[in-house]
């Protein structure tokens, strides 16, 4: 047996990073743009700081900070391909070297940028859009590009209210720039609605509100099968406890209600759910646990 490995080229990365799913006749591929590391406080800073701590305890999880995932979404439906978010792209300076992965990510599932005819946009928080500021990618998207934000979420960051957020030292900062990066950038590319948008047959942008003013989730039906991809609605503790509040949120209460409602319905329906910061590749349905909710991982499908 011949266990020499210097012929071999090394593989770039040691996990996998894209997860691709069929719902119905919709072509779906789950691309992960990287870990973002966090304070734990960050999941529920209303929450009683030795309840947050046994509940991450209880999930083997550090007390202090951990990585949260970051999952886009890539469909095709009815000849369009439509990236949903689009990840962090480059630092902001705050030192988030693991994040930032989707551009390259693309590239290694095969997918030419200059295939995107469409993106739709959660909301505008920069890990969300950041991967569209990145050097040279805006030359390398078609000129007739539509990307899909609800108005109320434009209208929000042209002046944006943090006041009820509980966000780490730089984030607002950068948050505001990489909007205002992107508006300047992309603002001809927009296609803004009001409550609900059909981008390609079967899939639908829904304003939900709470996380941000205008963040939607996008619902994809065909052929009896269903997913939806929630953007920032659902966080891991958002299971065990829907009602805490994470930082990042601008209006938490409202927030909270979404996260309740949306899981309700997915419990009721027994769709799959995708969500960004789910561990990826996040795909998974919602089962009712008592007064709180269960996650359900699917098996994977190789």
């Amino acid at each position: 047996m011949n266990l020499d490995n210097t012929a071999r080229p090394a593989p770039e990365e040691l996990v996998p990073s894209r997860y691709a799913l069929r719902i119905g006749e919709i072509d779906v591929l789950v691309v992960s743009d990287g870990v973002l590391p966090l304070p734990t406080a960050m999941l529920g800073h209303n929450a009683e700081p030795a309840v947050r701590a046994a509940w991450l305890n209880d999930m083997y999880l550090p007390p202090d900070a951990f990585d949260w995932s970051l999952n886009v979404v890539l469909v095709r439906s009815g000849g369009k391909t439509i990236l949903i978010d689009a990840g962090l792209g480059l630092d902001p300076d705050l030192n988030l070297p693991r994040a930032g992965q989707l551009i390259k990510r693309l590239e290694a599932a095969g997918i030419d940028l200059s295939a995107v005819t469409d993106i739709v946009l959660t909301h505008m928080h920069m890990d969300h859009v950041g991967g569209l500021l990145v050097d040279g990618v805006k030359n390398r998207l078609r000129p007739d590009l539509r990307i899909h934000v609800a108005a109320a979420e434009v209208a929000f960051w042209e002046s944006p209210d943090f006041t009820h957020t509980s966000m780490p030292q730089g984030f607002p900062d950068a948050l505001r720039s990489a909007a205002k990066r992107f508006m300047d950038d992309y603002g001809s590319h927009l296609r803004t609605f009001d409550e609900e948008h059909e981008v390609a047959p079967g899939v639908v942008a829904q304003r939900t509100g709470g996380h941000t003013p205008g963040h939607s989730v996008v619902r994809l039906a065909s052929g009896g099968d269903r997913l939806t991809f929630a953007g920032d609605a659902v966080f891991a503790v958002g299971f065990d406890h829907p009602e805490w509040y994470n930082g990042f949120e601008h209006d938490p209460e409202e927030a909270a209600r979404v996260r309740v409602r949306l899981l309700q319905e997915l419990a009721a329906t027994g769709e799959m759910l995708v969500a960004t910061h789910l561990p990826f590749p996040s795909v998974g349905r919602v089962a009712v646990a008592g007064d709180a909710f269960r996650w359900v991982p699917v098996f994977w499908d190789y």
